[in-house]
């Protein structure tokens, strides 16, 4: 067994299939699928089932996910380790990330982080719910995971760093019944349309309670991918409650932005693993905590 052919193995794993898998690698699919077979005669066992012209992992093969990805992380580490005593600062850092936190913090923590180290990749992931982000890191798919959710998020076996806390605000189109005031509650929302994402986040915890309290305001789109709220907002489909990550985005775009009273918060955390992590997930995370101690007691407003 050798890293290539763990490699590939992890290749068909993340493309659900030797075609794709293939042209990812840029080779021929017959010379992966005789790689993937000679594994599989090397380890005395069948990692996939071939099911139609696709193919499913075997108990053998979800076995072996978590340790070849961790033998190609070692290596990873190895040859990072090597690179900074030779004074090369380089690497790849592997994210997961939830769309909020996405936007706010992570696009000022890279941006510190690729001033410090410009020569360091980061790979963003994406992620919709806090239990995605947390199973990538705990099954070594990334190093790193940023997610959103109504209260701390604790996890045994992994490093969690609260970085802030962003209020959630009706987000609505420009110039409507709202414009000019300085926050709403949900009462204000009583015969109003809403956008709302899909059934498991806050932002539509938020939404569900309003509409069970009795409010006649009427929810008029499920939307699965966040980034597609924004331009139904100012389309004039409907209003949305987002968190304050979207603000200056939404503002810059022509929308109006409204706390709401009283106010929830979404609480972003990163979760990393404890132990292994490259050189270069280190660094990220040395960014990411002197983020956080200065935003301290300063939630996104």
């Amino acid at each position: 067994m050798d890293a290539r052919q763990l490699r590939y193995f992890l290749a068909v794993v993340d493309a659900e299939g030797f075609g794709k898998a293939a042209e990812r690698l840029y080779i021929a699919q017959p010379s992966l699928s005789q790689a993937i077979a000679g594994l599989e005669r090397e380890l005395g066992v069948a990692l996939f089932h071939r099911v139609g012209r696709g193919v499913v992992l075997s108990d053998a093969g979800k076995q072996l996910i978590g340790p070849a990805r961790q033998v190609i992380r070692d290596l990873a580490t190895a040859q990072a380790t090597i690179d900074a005593i030779k004074g090369v600062a380089r690497g790849r850092v592997e994210i997961t990330s939830m769309p909020s936190a996405g936007i706010q913090p992570l696009a000022p923590i890279m941006q510190r982080f690729a001033a410090a180290h410009p020569d360091v990749t980061v790979s963003v992931n994406a992620a919709f719910v806090p239990d995605e982000v947390i199973d990538a890191v705990r099954t070594g798919a990334v190093e790193i995971g940023l997610l959103g959710a109504p209260d701390l998020v604790r996890v045994a076996e992994l490093d969690i760093v609260a970085l802030e806390d962003q209020p959630l605000m009706l987000f609505t189109a420009p110039g409507g019944p709202f414009h000019g005031r300085d926050h709403v509650t949900a009462d204000d929302l009583d015969g109003h349309r809403l956008i709302a994402s899909q059934p498991g986040s806050l932002m539509r915890q938020l939404v569900d309670h309003i509409l069970a309290q009795g409010s006649q305001a009427r929810l008029v789109a499920e939307v699965a991918h966040r980034t597609s709220i924004l331009p139904l907002v100012l389309a004039g489909v409907a209003d949305a409650i987002l968190p304050a990550a979207w603000k200056d985005l939404a503002i810059r775009a022509g929308a109006d932005v409204l706390p709401i009273r009283p106010t929830a918060h979404l609480r972003v955390v990163m979760v990393s693993r404890r132990t292994q992590l490259t050189p270069a997930a280190r660094a990220f995370i040395d960014v990411a905590q002197a983020y956080r101690a200065e935003r301290r007691d300063r939630p996104v407003a």
